[in-house]
């Protein structure tokens, strides 16, 4: 991926890992177009970044988010990057009586069925461009879940193997597809007590390495990995998968 000259639309946009990634990469010169639910922080974000755009999706919303793909579409022609960064964790308690479906349901609309509505919307444009990306986020729970958030752990595992799948299907365009995968990171994806926790990755630390991997040709399977996540990613390959799993679910 070249890591300027591009117009970005990044959902998520509005904190942890999206909001960085979203001024990392405008920093860099290119045009960035953040998308979250809340206006007072896009307002914030956008001021504080002069040049940057910012719209409103509730990518809860299937109806929004045609309507935000068509707006797209008119104004945003020449869009060569795709972000799909929108995501949320919830813990739930499966063997519970009072286990509440609800919960699942969103953690599904918001990590994989947003993702592949707006990809699918947006992709005829990126096919257009003599060179684009698209990115999505997953997890490093995707490959080793942590079990107190098993929708959210199984919805990054779809992504994960969509991805494989979408990468292949476009293997004769322009389109490049990348998988960011994070560790652990100092965000409030899962509540306030991980933006603060020791054992958590500094969120500068975490983009630093991924805007040094994207601007290294040709990442391996299309996976984008730092150092501190691949212990999970190889745990099954290199027969460590029990033991990490027991290690992550019983401390």
């Amino acid at each position: 991926m070249l890591l300027t000259g591009n117009r970005i639309l990044i959902t998520g946009g509005t904190s942890g890992i999206g909001r960085a990634l979203a001024e990392a990469f405008h920093r860099l010169g290119n045009q960035v177009i953040i998308v979250g639910r809340r206006q007072a922080l896009i307002d914030e974000i956008v001021t504080a970044n002069p040049g940057m755009r910012g719209l409103p999706l509730d990518v809860q919303d299937p109806a929004a988010i045609d309507a935000f793909a068509a707006e797209i579409r008119k104004a945003f022609p020449n869009l060569n990057v795709l972000i799909n960064n929108a995501g949320i964790s919830r813990a739930e308690n499966l063997g519970s009586d009072a286990s509440d479906i609800s919960v699942s349901l969103t953690i599904i609309q918001t990590n994989i069925l947003s993702v592949l509505s707006l990809t699918a919307a947006l992709l005829p444009v990126l096919k257009r461009q003599q060179q684009s990306t698209i990115i999505t986020t997953t997890s490093g729970l995707a490959f080793v879940p942590f079990a107190p958030f098993p929708t959210y752990c199984a919805s990054k595992a779809f992504l994960h193997s969509w991805l494989q799948s979408l990468r292949f299907q476009l293997r004769e365009t322009s389109v490049e597809v990348l998988e960011l995968a994070p560790p652990y990171v100092q965000t409030e994806l899962a509540g306030s007590r991980q933006l603060t926790d020791p054992h958590a990755m500094p969120l500068a630390d975490y983009i630093e390495e991924v805007i040094q991997l994207l601007g290294t040709p040709d990442q391996p399977r299309g996976e984008v990995l730092v150092a501190r996540v691949k212990t999970l990613r190889w745990a099954e390959r290199g027969g460590d998968y029990e033991r990490i799993f027991e290690a992550n679910n019983n401390r």
